[in-house]
C-alpha cells in the first residue's frame, strides 16, 4: 500500500509543481460557459416547473453555472472572483469531457455529441456522461433542497434520457428515494457551506465525501458502458475512476485555477486502438507520463487486491489502509508542502 501511496502522491505533486499562472480567470471557464443559462428563468417552464434537459450540454453546464453563482457568497471569504469555490471542479471536468468528445455516443449508432453531428447532445451511452450525471443532478438538487438556491424543491425537474431511465433521478424527491445516502452527503456539504465556522479544509472533506458517495452508485450502474470504447480508453476510464477515489483522502482542492491546470494534463482526445502509452505522438510528454502513472497505479491496485483476497481481506480494506496512511501526514503533507506557496493547505 505504501507503493500505492507513493504513486498517487507523485501524480498529484508533479501536476501541482507544473502549475502555470493564468492571468485571466475567464480563460479557465469551460467551453460555452458564457453562452449557457445563468439563472432559472433561462430554462423552459411547464406547469410552474423549470424543465432542464440534462442531455444537452449547455443546459447541464448552465445548472453548474447557477450553482456556482448561488454559492459564491459562501466562498468570498477565501478569495475574490469566486475562484476558491470548490464546486468549480465539477463544471471544469465536465467541460473537458465535452471538449475531448467524451460526451458523444461511443457506439456511433447516432450523431449525438459528434462534431459533425449534434455536437451539443450528451449521449446516455457515454460512460463519462452517465457518471457526470450523478455529479451534476445530485449536487444541484441537494442544493435546492438545502435552501441555497432560493426556490422550492418541487419547482425543478429534469428530462429523462432515451433509455435506461431507471438508472437516473429527475427531482429532489426522486433522487432522495433512489439515492438516499448520496443525497444525504450532499446535503451535509451544503449545511457546512452555510456555517460561518466551517474552514476551507472542512468544506473539502464534506465535498469529497459527497463526491465519492455519488460515484460509488454510478460505478455499479454503468460499468457495462465501457464495452463501447477502445481498450485504451476503457483502461484510462478505470484508472481515472480509481485515481479520483485516491484523491479523496488528502482532499484535493477543486478550486478554479487548480482544477483548470490539472485538466490540462489529461488526454486531449479519446484514446483509440493503436495509442501506446507513454508514446502517443500528439500528446505532450507530461500527458504521456500522466497516463503511464495512472495505468501503473491501476495495475498496482489490482495486484494488491488479488494478494489481499488470498489473505481473506477486501479491496475496501486496501482503500482504508490508504486513508489511514494519508491521515498520518504522509501523502497529505507532501501535497500540502507542494501547494503551500499558492493557497490554503489541504486537510
Amino acid at each position: 500500500m505504501t507503493f500505492h501511496l507513493s504513486w498517487a502522491c507523485v501524480i498529484i505533486c508533479c501536476i501541482f509543481a507544473s502549475l502555470a499562472k493564468t492571468s485571466n480567470i475567464s480563460d479557465m471557464y469551460p467551453p460555452l460557459w458564457k453562452e449557457s443559462p445563468g439563472q432559472f428563468s433561462d430554462y423552459k417552464i411547464e406547469n410552474g416547473k423549470y424543465i432542464i434537459n440534462f442531455w444537452h450540454y449547455p443546459e447541464r453546464l448552465g445548472m453548474y453555472k447557477i450553482l456556482l453563482n448561488k454559492t459564491a457568497k459562501y466562498f468570498a471569504k477565501f478569495s475574490p472572483e469566486n475562484e476558491q469555490n470548490i464546486l468549480w471542479g465539477l463544471p471544469i471536468h465536465h467541460g473537458w469531457q465535452y471538449h475531448t468528445g467524451r460526451l458523444a455516443d461511443p457506439t456511433r449508432s447516432t450523431d449525438c455529441g459528434l462534431k459533425s453531428g449534434d455536437h451539443l447532445c450528451i449521449s446516455v451511452d457515454s460512460w463519462w456522461a452517465d457518471l457526470n450525471y450523478y455529479l451534476s443532478a445530485m449536487p444541484f438538487l441537494a442544493a435546492i433542497d438545502s435552501g441555497i438556491m432560493g426556490i422550492s424543491s418541487d419547482n425543478v425537474t429534469f428530462l429523462p434520457p432515451s433509455k435506461d431511465q431507471m438508472n437516473f433521478c429527475y427531482s429532489v424527491s426522486n433522487c432522495q428515494s433512489s439515492f438516499p445516502e448520496a443525497m444525504k452527503k450532499w446535503n451535509e456539504f451544503y449545511q457546512h457551506i452555510k456555517s460561518h465556522s466551517s474552514s476551507f479544509d472542512d468544506l473539502l472533506e464534506y465535498l469529497w465525501a459527497a463526491h465519492v458517495s455519488s460515484l460509488e452508485v454510478a460505478h455499479k450502474n454503468f460499468q457495462n458502458r465501457l464495452k463501447y470504447y477502445s481498450k485504451q480508453e476503457a483502461d484510462f476510464a478505470r484508472s481515472w475512476a480509481l485515481f479520483v477515489d485516491y484523491l479523496a483522502p488528502p482532499c484535493f482542492p477543486t478550486t478554479l485555477i487548480r482544477t483548470y491546470e490539472f485538466q490540462k494534463e489529461l488526454p486531449r482526445r479519446m484514446l483509440v486502438s493503436g495509442d501506446k502509452v507513454p508514446f502517443i505522438g500528439d500528446f505532450s510528454g507530461f500527458q504521456n507520463t500522466m497516463l503511464f502513472a495512472l495505468n501503473l497505479l491501476h495495475k498496482v491496485h489490482t495486484y494488491t487486491v488479488i494478494l489481499c483476497l488470498t489473505s481473506q481481506c477486501t479491496s475496501a480494506a486496501t482503500r482504508n489502509i490508504w486513508k489511514n496512511l494519508s491521515g498520518t501526514q504522509t501523502c497529505a503533507t507532501r501535497i500540502a508542502r507542494e501547494l503551500s506557496p499558492i493557497g490554503p493547505t489541504l486537510c
